[in-house]
């Protein structure tokens, strides 16, 4: 049978450019585990990659034409808009007789499986959760053998029209799961995506994680020799030493999460490779840092999320201040400078919260990279479908939806001071990073000199931000005329400091 597995085009726009990732990293390897079960029940497999290849519509087309598949498969991710030009394709290639079976999967898809399968009538089943097991007996129904709907894991239209669901029961044994088929595009990014494990035990309000594997289901982890025999796969083959692991937390839980790391660090410390990983604060032990570095552990990502420990609560982070600074000195102690997850406005944040977040973030260091000072004097909380957050907010009526899916709701912040700051931060770094565009992504080289203009910028930032914090705790709000000045002359010095010497 042909199966054909395509990463749909995807844009980001200016207005975004800041915002979180709309779909976890570890997504990445979503169609590459598809594909593998599939290939290995010895079905042809072809993975398109319209979004790393920058492909056309035409040319998918051609691709898929070319291919005639048996079934299609349809890695939906969320871009923050209506997915108008997505669903057009796939009515064209039903109209054609080009995909007799059209499968969507992913994180968005199975959150928002009953809004996707009524909005596009071309698309007939998605796939909720893991799409190992489910898209296998997808390949057995294909061949007459049982019913869509009563396939486990998948959402399908019953006859009158209902979506019905039975819900999978997740793979246990992630060990059993053959390694990913990997593109060549994939292999491009650089470092090369490894999924160590799945889920997270943590319980943050504002992630679907959790949702994405079924509520209740535990952290699941493959064992380190099955890590490492993936790895050596790798290296022999593609000669790679740079790896990065997609998991949402690396660490497990408790004692026995430090002993599995610690494992992994002994196997891979004779391969002379770096790596990178994801992880809660509380799991950053000074023990298993120094092994991890000593393994070619280089970057690490660790979810700060807030400097006080009442908005902390609120985010049910299970995590304190106090270990907070904690995983930053241990980290710094072994040489590794941590990118870092942090929510400076959330719906409920007071004026108090911000300036209590500002002191923690200079007292820590955390504002003194420009990259980093923009992310974390501005980021606001996204509010995505599947999140304990969307689901409070939604029910005491504090939600607004997006127009173009109710996948993505806007929540106003309950104190005015908190979103006249909001909004100026956000003004002054979606133009900050239009301008830096080029630099940040790779694309263009920094002019000799920019280390200085950068920090000048960085300190602009700092500024507009505490100097308007300052305003607002003495007099409760800005003037009328304070944010259209605050921001015009922001982007001015921006501009003359950065603006003539980088792509827009």
């Amino acid at each position: 049978m042909k199966i054909v597995l395509l990463e749909h085009p995807r844009s980001i726009t200016v207005e975004r450019c800041n915002d979180i990732a709309n779909t976890p990293l570890s997504s990445c390897l979503l169609t590459g585990y598809a594909g593998a079960v599939l290939a290995k029940e010895g079905h042809e497999v072809r993975i398109i990659e319209g979004y790393l290849d920058r492909l056309s519509w035409d040319s998918i087309h051609e691709t898929i034409q070319t291919a005639k598949p048996d079934i299609l498969g349809v890695h939906m991710v969320y871009h923050w808009k209506g997915d108008e030009e997505l669903y057009r394709f796939l009515g064209e290639l039903r109209e054609e007789g080009l995909a007799p079976l059209i499968i969507a999967y992913g994180f968005y898809p199975t959150i928002s499986h009953a809004q996707i399968l009524d909005d596009c009538s071309s698309i007939d089943a998605v796939v909720v959760g893991e799409p190992e097991v489910p898209f296998a007996s997808l390949a057995r129904y294909q061949q007459g053998q049982g019913i869509l709907r009563q396939i486990p894991g998948i959402a399908a239209r019953s006859g009158s029209g209902d979506v019905v669901l039975i819900p999978q029961k997740p793979v246990a044994d992630l060990d059993s799961i053959p390694f990913p088929l990997r593109t060549e595009a994939l292999y491009r990014i650089g470092e090369v995506n490894i999924l160590g494990s799945r889920g997270c035990y943590g319980r943050c309000t504002f992630c679907y994680i959790n949702t994405f594997y079924g509520k209740g289901m535990p952290w699941r982890f493959r064992s380190p020799e099955n890590i490492i025999a993936e790895i050596d796969a790798i290296i022999q083959e593609r000669g790679a030493r740079d790896f990065y692991f997609t998991d949402p937390n690396f660490f497990g839980p408790g004692q026995r999460g430090q002993e599995r790391a610690m494992k992994i660090a002994e196997l891979l410390k004779p391969r002379n490779i770096l790596f990178g990983i994801e992880g809660r604060v509380n799991d950053i032990r000074d023990e298993t840092i120094e092994a991890l570095v000593e393994a070619g552990l280089r970057h690490i990502l660790i979810g700060l999320e807030s400097g006080r420990n009442e908005a902390l609560q609120r985010m049910n982070k299970m995590t304190t201040v106090a270990e907070n600074e904690e995983a930053l000195r241990i980290l710094r102690k072994h040489g590794i400078e941590p990118n870092v997850g942090f929510i400076m406005f959330e719906p409920d944040s007071t004026i108090e919260d911000l300036r209590t977040n500002f002191e923690f973030l200079k007292r820590n260091n955390l504002l003194k990279n420009l990259p980093v000072t923009a992310n974390v004097l501005y980021h606001h909380q996204i509010i995505l479908g599947g999140t304990d957050a969307y689901h409070e907010l939604r029910n005491t009526g504090r939600l607004e939806l997006s127009a173009s899916s109710a996948y993505e709701g806007t929540a106003y912040f309950q104190n005015a001071a908190v979103a006249e700051l909001a909004a100026i931060m956000r003004e002054i770094t979606n133009f900050l990073f239009s301008v830096m565009d080029g630099i940040w992504s790779g694309k263009t080289i920094s002019p000799p000199g920019s280390h200085e203009k950068y920090q000048t910028v960085n300190q602009i930032l700092v500024d507009v931000f505490e100097q308007s914090l300052s305003t607002l705790e003495q007099e409760g709000r800005l003037s009328n005329e304070a944010p259209a000045l605050v921001l015009s002359q922001s982007r001015e010095k921006i501009s003359l400091l950065i603006g003539d010497n980088h792509e827009h």
